[in-house]
Parts: structure tokens; C-alpha cells; sequence
């Protein structure tokens, strides 16, 4: 089973960006879509994105759309997710997970089912 650590997390002001980056151990990584969740204080989680095994395929939050963008390196066992133009409400902490799924079922199946999640990264953003 893989295993994930999110990094990159900071307090960054409204307007401003961020990558967050997740590594993944274990041989089989490439096999996994990826994908990122967040959770603000008192709110559920929610999926802000995620991308197939091979990078082909991406799916977004409308939140989040043209805003954010994931990205996977399989040669380093990472995925990405690059915030843009971020918002207060953007303000959660952040976690990476794995899944034998789509991108696009990541997205719309609650709870979803995957295989391993990260411990997170907290993003702040200022107003």
C-alpha cells in the first residue's frame, strides 16, 4: 500500500500562491489516481481535485476551477496541485489520497473509496 506526506502548506495573502506537493512511497504509486481533499474548520471534507494514473485526466471542484491546477510526476512519485488566485475560503487543511478509481469518481462519489490518505498540510489565506 502506498504511503502519503503533503507538504507546502503556509499562510500566503489573498490574490497569492502555493504548491503543495505529496510524496508517495512504494513501487505501485504510478498505478494510483491522486487526488486532493481539504477540510475547513467546522465543515466537512470536501474534494478540490484530482488527476488519473497516467495524467491524463483531471477533474476540479467548480470552487476551485481555473483557480487550481494538480499534475503528477511519476518518475518522482509526487503530485501536485498549484493554487492560484487564492481566497480566504480557500483557507483548510489540505490531503493527498490514493485510489485503484477515476479522476472524475474521485469527484462524485461521497465517501469515496480510497486506498490511502496523507496526514494533511494547512493553507491559510488572508484577506
Amino acid at each position: 500500500q502506498v504511503q502519503l506526506v503533503e507538504s507546502g502548506g503556509g499562510l500566503v495573502q489573498a490574490g497569492g500562491s502555493l504548491r503543495l506537493s505529496c510524496a508517495a512511497s512504494g513501487r505501485t504509486f504510478s498505478s494510483y489516481a491522486m487526488g486532493w481533499f481539504r477540510q475547513a474548520p467546522g465543515k466537512e471534507r470536501e474534494f478540490v481535485a484530482a488527476i488519473s494514473w497516467s495524467g491524463g485526466s483531471t477533474y476540479y471542484a467548480d470552487s476551485v476551477k481555473g483557480r487550481f491546477t494538480i499534475s503528477r510526476d511519476n518518475t518522482k512519485n509526487t503530485v501536485y496541485l498549484q493554487m492560484n488566485s487564492l481566497k480566504p475560503e480557500d483557507t483548510a487543511v489540505y490531503y493527498c489520497a490514493a485510489g485503484h478509481t477515476t479522476a472524475q469518481a474521485m469527484g462524485v462519489i461521497s465517501p469515496p473509496a480510497l486506498d490511502a490518505w496523507g496526514q494533511g498540510t494547512l493553507v491559510t489565506v488572508s484577506s
